[in-house]
């Protein structure tokens, strides 16, 4: 009896493999694009996993796909470098292009988009095309879209992954889990201390205390501190700390007053108009000779809205503020800034990315990518 039922799942995962060829046909496949899984195969027959196993192992010992260990099955890339339909020459050659042999696929997982973030996705997908990588470009709701874009990566059989998380106050589970499973994963623009990952983010502490030792290097003493709420981003934290440290170390009180962070955020789309938050704050505090901005954003709200008040700017008040967005150096009074090199961010990411996906064993690294300080017409020296 045991002999019949094997010779009869033997029948069936042969015809299982046909219909996965089939599958592999129809949907018109290239190489490194995930098969089916044995599981999804299962549900489809009707069949169980150990028949849709023995398929996918049939097909790869015919060399049709190739199966990497908790991350799926994908198609093999044909001997003569050409496309495939179903492991087999496509019947016709010329009316299907060459494929470019590639190493994998990244995905870049972004929180929102914008003037910075785009710079990073450009300078990473010229990066990971030297490599001979795809890259896709994943961008997330919240915390919960960037968990589950996570796992569906993971499931896909994807290369390797490059986050830029959501602002949330610890390392999530699901990044957790793939450093577990030792999925190459590198975290850009963030640092999660309770835990030992790949990252690479700017130094926005010292970019920070660079530009107010850069204020107090003309003359001012009164500067004031405006941003959005920290909400547990560590670089909103970070670039406060600097602000803070380069006062004491210059033996400038540090006057509460004096700080500033909005209860609202800035609204990025009506940064040209008048802010409550902002004129109360200037209102509030008129011994201010400069004031540091937790990012552009902000900066240039409260230029604008200094001008509404009549309050020249920088005659009056010197404003700066930290990114350097592209708007910053086109607005009426062209922002001084701290400027992060996005490039240098997206190389160094992608790098580390692909030593961890040749198998490199090196404890986890964090790499700072050093700032400048953008000179233009909103700061005036007092010296």
């Amino acid at each position: 009896m045991k002999d019949i039922r094997l010779t009869k799942q033997n029948q069936l995962y042969h015809r299982v493999a046909d219909q996965v060829i089939e599958i592999i046909q129809n949907r018109r496949l290239r190489p490194h694009d995930p098969v089916p899984s044995e599981g999804e195969l299962a549900k489809l027959f009707g069949v169980s996993r150990m028949t849709s196993k023995l398929a996918l192992q049939k097909l790869a010992e015919q060399g049709l796909v190739y199966r990497l260990p908790r991350r799926g099955t994908f198609l093999a890339e044909p001997q003569d470098g050409r496309i495939t339909q179903g492991g087999f020459p496509a019947q016709d050659p010329e009316a299907v292009p060459a494929v470019e042999k590639r190493s994998g696929q990244i995905a870049l997982i972004m929180p929102h988009l914008s003037d910075y973030t785009a710079r990073i996705i450009a300078a990473a997908e010229a990066e990971v095309r030297k490599h001979g990588c795809d890259l896709i470009l994943k961008m997330t709701k919240d915390c919960d879209d960037e968990e589950l874009c996570l796992e569906r990566l993971a499931e896909g059989g994807i290369t390797g992954i490059i986050l830029f998380p959501q602002g949330r106050k610890t390392c999530s589970d699901q990044v957790l889990r793939l450093k577990l499973q030792k999925l190459p994963l590198v975290i850009i623009d963030r640092i999660f201390h309770e835990v030992e990952i790949d990252c690479v983010y700017h130094d926005h502490y010292m970019g920070s205390y660079q530009m107010t030792k850069y204020l107090i290097g003309k003359g001012h003493r009164e500067i004031g501190y405006t941003s959005n709420a920290i909400d547990h981003i560590t670089s909103r934290e970070e670039r406060y700390q600097g602000y803070i440290q380069a006062l004491l170390d210059h033996k400038i009180p540090v006057k509460y007053q004096n700080i500033h962070f909005r209860s609202v955020a800035c609204n990025t789309s009506r940064i040209h108009e008048r802010d409550p938050e902002q004129e109360q704050f200037i209102q509030n505090n008129p011994h201010m000779t400069a004031i540091m901005c937790g990012d552009d954003h902000v900066a240039i709200s409260t230029i604008y809205t200094a001008l509404h008040m009549d309050i020249p700017v920088p005659d009056k008040l010197s404003i700066v503020g930290f990114s350097d967005i592209q708007l910053a150096a086109y607005i009426p009074i062209p922002l001084t800034t701290v400027r992060q090199d996005t490039e240098r961010l997206a190389r160094s990411a992608v790098d580390l990315l692909m030593k961890r996906v040749g198998s490199s064993n090196e404890n986890p690294i964090t790499i700072k990518i050093q700032t400048s300080i953008v000179e233009r017409k909103s700061v005036l020296s007092r010296t």
